[in-house]
């Protein structure tokens, strides 16, 4: 395995064509940053409604 110049210096870093390494940062141009996480992480994803009627005997 080759030494990316890109790696954060952990020695560990596989990074992609897109700058992606696999711990979740990313190259930015100049050094590895961790990318913003969007949505909130708080908030579960939504499950469909039970239908009310299905559940009669």
């Amino acid at each position: 395995m080759t030494e990316d110049p890109r790696c954060c210096g952990s020695g560990t870093c596989i990074i992609d064509d897109e700058g992606r390494c696999w711990c979740g940062q990313r190259w930015d141009g100049e050094k590895m940053c961790h990318v913003p996480l969007s949505g909130p992480l708080s908030t579960p994803p939504s499950l469909p409604e039970a239908d009310p009627a299905s559940d009669a005997p």
